[in-house]
């Protein structure tokens, strides 16, 4: 399992989280991070800020409601797999952004993030026990159906379905 599933897990269990919908929100909390919806460039989805035992999501409050949820799920992945960069101020922080740049996933910790957000947000166990309830559905169904139980976007649990093989490309 990779890290960034093995993380996902682990919060869940942590928090004792065992049905769909996942609220990253309420996790980050219980995380003792703040969540706070910013008005940010069109581009940029969110960012991690950590100083001094202080951890912010920043989430782009313009942005629709699923990519604000997969967002601040991916802000997780940053805050508890990676240390962050440095971002030179007039204090010493460290900062995460999530922009289009990160959503093109080349960077190593980019495609972490991602990976951990959709672990979080669509956990493989609760997917394929939700699928199985649903085996009778075409592709496009089941995509429709489980992205409303996990309340998702259809691309997210897209790909989801496609990473844990459920569907394929172009179905």
């Amino acid at each position: 399992m990779a890290r960034a599933d093995a993380a996902a897990k682990a919060l869940l269990e942590k928090f004792s989280v065992i049905r769909p919908p996942i609220d990253p929100y309420r996790l980050a909390e219980q995380l003792g991070a703040t969540v706070v919806p910013q008005k940010l460039a069109p581009d940029v989805s969110g960012m991690l800020l950590r100083n001094d035992g202080q951890q912010v999501i920043g989430v782009n409050g313009t942005h629709a409601k699923n990519r604000r949820k997969f967002t601040v799920a991916h802000e997780l992945g940053h805050l508890l797999l990676h240390r962050g960069r440095p971002l030179i101020l007039d204090t010493d922080l460290r900062i995460n952004y999530r922009d289009a740049i990160s959503g093109m996933a080349t960077d190593r910790e980019e495609i972490e993030a991602n990976r951990f957000a959709a672990a979080l947000l669509a956990p493989e166990e609760m997917v394929r026990a939700s699928a199985a309830k649903a085996s009778a559905l075409s592709a496009d169904e089941l995509v429709d159906v489980l992205a409303g139980e996990f309340e998702i976007s259809a691309q997210a649990m897209s790909f989801r379905l496609m990473n844990l093989g459920f569907i394929s490309a172009g179905q």
